[in-house]
């Protein structure tokens, strides 16, 4: 029978490679130039900044604020 401490391990341990696996799809580039919120393109410098961006600073701004943080 496990106790506590074994539960909290497991648990723990699959947390840990949910959160490596979510970063590891972050790590990737999008594969569009367009916002997913608004349609519009998102700017070049933002693309190479942070390749992995599908949305446009306008829009993640917004996102943040309303705390959204979806992807």
């Amino acid at each position: 029978m496990a106790d506590n401490v074994d539960r909290a391990a497991e648990i723990t341990q699959r947390t840990l490679e949910a959160t490596l696996a979510n970063r590891a799809q972050l790590a990737k580039p999008a594969a569009h130039d367009e916002c997913i919120d608004c349609g519009y393109q998102i700017p070049a410098a933002r693309r190479q900044a942070a390749p992995w961006a599908t949305t446009c600073i306008e829009c993640q701004g917004i996102r943040e604020l309303r705390g959204r943080h979806v992807r």
